[in-house]
């Protein structure tokens, strides 16, 4: 009977243990789908390492930066449970791996997860040859606060910045810090903030505000406000972010409203206004994007509305993060982004506008990147300096730098060709590089990357020009400044005649050919008929339209009759057929004729007596293909 109770008692025990287990557990689930990573990688620490559990433990480190401890972490997941791992697992053990400067392990995992071979360090030893500048980077002094970022221009002798100083306001639950509040102050020449002054509560709140930053009059501030309240997004409650404006009036900071086109579903972030201030630049996670946070812009209107947000595409946009955009006055893209290549974390890329789009980011390098976050870049490009922020010393720093040309690179433009529709690149595509005389400076045939550099001069106008057999030739205008590289990497986005004109198509054999009607010539003739006449109007039509396209003109019999013959009219067919469009103008050097008489023909009547008339005419014929 004794031992019937001993037994009931551990029993009971060990359910309530048990029980509690699992009770702590979902807590460390709840805290963790909360982002509450400090206090739910305590309890993830104590519990049986299931996959589950390593996964939400190593997660937890790294998304609060807690490196070390995640790649252990990661480590033992990955030894334990091998292929049976989400894919994103390994793109973030690698950035851990990246944080700590262990390329060569990052890189395994990176493979992997693009499916291609990465090879980091190589990456940046190029770039230390590419990247357009180099960066004097000192740290701010900013006294009593141990988290500050986001430092922006505010008029002519003052800056903002968000700050965690406040040590009254409620701990964020990610890193257990004070809310952040926005703060204005002066920079010394030594580096050092004064007069640190909070903005009003009107401004700061019991939330997170950050990121603002002024219209050129210094009358209107957008920034960021964390909502107080946490909406479920999947399986997570998340407090999204929303972009308020703030009217100046009388001295005081108003009328504190959020634009219409942020939500409760979703975040909007990191405001950046144009020069003309009719454009305001975003990160946002709203639907119908990349993945993670995408760049964006929305119209400012004259009357105070807003346009429809427009996400800046898969040139600037990838499937994980792009946040913290600046557009400078010289309409050059600042961002940063944790997906294009790297040095581990949150990298500062550059971006320049090239005929109304923006091209291929840049990474701006090593002494301004670091292996953690590198963010909230500004600059006034007049004068080369500018602020950005980094965790590279373990909390949210603020760091001001001086920017100067590197002389690696100076005087060079770069950039790959492309097919516009199928994103293809274009290897044996021609670039070509003209002064603006129209004279050939430099020409390179693309190998199988399709990339070419060609070196440039300061103050100077240029045009690079993308030709390949059966694409419409693309120009673009750029010039630089006494800098040097204004537009550092140009993309040649190139359109194939199949895909602009429904008259143009490819064969099985590959030869793109112009589609018109029969021509009809008079039997034993070769001069055009009037009919004939209209039908090749079309083609000088299409050929006006595209001045550099170039086209082979033949003629085709049917096999009735002696061979010589045939051969000897077809050939006088496609002269005619030459001469013609020459008369209307087109130039001789973009003409070519042959006859080919009835050496080619479209089906098996290739001998006399075979097949009916009607068979025969199919293969009297002119053809029309496209050769450059």
């Amino acid at each position: 009977m004794k031992t019937q109770k001993y037994i009931l008692v551990c029993l009971l025990l060990v359910s309530g243990i048990t029980m509690a287990q699992k009770g702590n557990l979902k807590r460390a689930n709840k805290l963790f789908e909360m982002k509450a990573y400090v206090d739910a990688a305590e309890i993830y620490e104590t519990k049986e390492r299931s996959q589950t559990v390593l996964e939400n433990l190593a997660d937890s480190y790294y998304y609060n930066a807690s490196l070390q401890k995640a790649i252990k972490t990661y480590r033992e997941l990955f030894v334990t449970y091998g292929d049976s791992i989400d894919i994103e697992l390994h793109f973030r053990y690698a950035q851990a791996l990246k944080g700590v400067k262990n390329y060569k392990e990052a890189d395994v995992h990176l493979s992997r997860y693009y499916n291609q071979r990465i090879n980091t360090q190589a990456f940046i030893d190029k770039t230390e040859k590419t990247t357009p500048h180099t960066f004097n980077l000192k740290q701010i002094e900013n006294k009593g606060s141990n988290s500050d970022f986001g430092l922006s221009f505010y008029g002519n002798d003052k800056v903002v910045f968000a700050s965690a100083r406040n040590n009254e306001n409620p701990s964020y639950v990610w890193n257990d810090l004070p809310y952040l509040d926005l703060y204005s102050a002066t920079l010394t020449d030594d580096n050092t903030l004064e007069n640190v002054t909070p903005f009003s509560e009107v401004i700061n709140t019991e939330s997170h505000e950050s990121s603002a930053v002024f219209s050129r009059d210094g009358k209107t501030m957008f920034f960021n406000r964390t909502n107080k309240t946490r909406t479920k997004t999947d399986e997570e409650r998340i407090a999204h972010i929303k972009i308020y404006k703030a009217e100046l009036v009388d001295g005081n900071w108003t009328n504190v409203t959020a634009l219409p086109f942020t939500s409760n579903k979703y975040s909007t972030e990191h405001p950046s206004l144009s020069k003309d201030g009719k454009t305001l630049y975003f990160a946002s996670d709203m639907p119908g994007g990349m993945g993670g946070f995408d760049i964006y812009k929305v119209a400012i209107n004259d009357d105070g509305t807003y346009g429809e947000p427009e996400n800046l595409g898969a040139n600037i946009n990838t499937k994980h993060r792009e946040q913290f955009p600046f557009i400078s006055n010289y309409d050059v893209l600042y961002f940063s982004s944790d997906d294009h290549q790297g040095f581990g974390g949150l990298d500062v890329f550059r971006s320049n506008m090239v005929n109304g789009n923006f091209d291929k980011p840049v990474n701006l390098g090593s002494t301004i990147n670091s292996s953690l976050d590198d963010f909230a870049y500004v600059i006034r490009e007049k004068d080369n300096k500018g602020f950005v922020s980094s965790n590279r010393s373990g909390h949210d720093r603020l760091y001001g730098f001086a920017r100067e040309e590197n002389i690696l690179t100076k005087y060079l433009v770069e950039g790959v060709v492309q097919d516009k529709n199928s994103k293809e690149l274009l290897a044996g595509a021609l670039v070509t590089l003209f002064d603006e005389t129209g004279t050939v400076i430099q020409d390179s045939i693309v190998g199988s990357k399709a990339d070419y550099l060609f070196k440039i001069e300061p103050n100077k106008k240029y045009t690079i020009r993308g030709t390949r057999k059966a694409y419409i030739p693309q120009d673009v205008e750029f010039s630089t400044d006494s800098n040097g590289k204004v537009q550092h990497n140009i993309y040649l986005i190139l359109e194939s005649y199949a895909d602009a004109e429904e008259r143009v198509k490819e064969n099985e054999k590959g030869d793109v050919q112009i589609e018109l009607e029969k021509i009809y010539f008079d039997f034993d003739k070769s001069n055009i008929r009037e009919d004939a006449a209209i039908t090749l109007d079309v083609l000088v039509e299409l050929m006006n339209k595209y001045p550099d396209m170039e086209v082979e003109v033949s003629a085709h019999t049917d096999a009735r009759g002696e061979d010589q013959y045939n051969l000897d009219l077809s050939k006088r067919r496609a002269a005619s057929t030459l001469e013609y469009l020459v008369s209307k103008g087109i130039d001789r050097s973009r003409l070519k004729s042959i006859g080919y008489g009835e050496m080619q023909p479209l089906n098996k009547c290739t001998k006399e007596g075979i097949c009916e008339d009607e068979e025969y005419d199919i293969n009297r014929r002119c053809e029309f293909t496209i050769t450059n």
